[in-house]
């Protein structure tokens, strides 16, 4: 089974991404990312929720007395005001990492969050950079006074470096010496993979496979050439009733598997072969 590239016309951002382009807005592809699940999502809607957003902190940031209270603000709008907010049942319901949803609802995602607070942070022009730390995405600032952090998932909290480290241990269980080189900023790249691995992660749980195939499509789409992403698609084709897309991708995939794998790639292979003999 081949990828067509055609089938993601309409997602313009996320073509950039399959592209290897940086020039991605991110807000839009997250929305695209929705849209599998929602396919009347109002982006024009988002955009200006983020842009009221934006209208509302432009008094408040310009009259902070320091770069920490600007960075406080957006938690008070965002969280106090607005209610967006990290939620436990966010991470087994699919709409903690819609956009659009989290927007509706108050709940998201650690990294649904962060793409919202660095798109209206961005209009009142604080330039927040997403980090993909473990165990917990959040968003960081440098400024003249120094690098803080802000945790969305917990109402907007203003950290420093040393209790951001002190927060993705607790919440990771990594090493201080682990959690300092992950504290870059991520590329969107990055961020849509792990956007898109959340979704299928829920989705395999509740057992929604034509949900956990479309998202294995997209991650496939960016990785082409990882064999993993192309097992887990093969394994999820034969979960989602697709046997016929099933066969294609497992016989690439015995041809690459580890030894430790073939067996078992090999046994779904002539199910597939069976399902398809007996629709025919």
């Amino acid at each position: 089974m081949s990828l067509d590239p055609q089938q993601y016309v309409c997602d313009s951002e996320f073509i950039k991404l399959m592209s290897a382009r940086r020039d991605v807005d991110l807000v839009a592809a997250a929305l695209e990312i929705a849209r599998d699940e929602d396919p009347h999502v109002d982006f024009e809607r988002c955009y200006l929720w983020i842009s009221d957003r934006a209208a509302e902190l432009r008094g408040p940031v310009a009259s902070a007395d320091h770069e920490c209270d600007a960075l406080r603000e957006l938690g008070k709008c965002l969280a106090g005001q607005h209610g967006l907010n990290g939620h436990a049942t966010a991470f087994c319901d699919a709409n903690g990492s819609l956009l659009h949803r989290v927007i509706e609802t108050g709940r998201g995602l650690p990294i649904s969050l962060s793409l919202i607070y660095i798109a209206v942070a961005r209009h009142v022009g604080i330039d927040l950079e997403a980090v993909a730390a473990p165990g917990r995405f959040v968003t960081r600032y440098n400024g003249p006074c120094g690098r803080h952090y802000i945790d969305p998932f917990d109402g907007g909290r203003v950290l420093s470096e040393a209790q951001c480290v002190e927060l993705l241990q607790q919440t990771s269980g990594a090493t201080p010496e682990q959690i300092y080189r992950s504290l870059h900023p991520a590329d969107p790249r990055t961020i849509v993979i792990r956007i898109l691995n959340n979704l299928k992660a829920i989705h395999a749980e509740r057992e929604e496979w034509n949900a956990a195939w479309r998202t294995q499509c997209r991650l496939v789409s960016l990785l082409p050439a990882s064999y993993s992403e192309r097992r887990d698609l093969a394994l999820l084709s034969m979960r989602a009733d697709r046997p016929g897309q099933a066969i294609d991708l497992l016989e690439n995939c015995c041809k690459s598997a580890p030894a430790a794998e073939r067996e078992m790639l090999g046994e779904q292979l002539k199910v597939a072969r069976g399902l398809l003999c007996r629709w025919n």
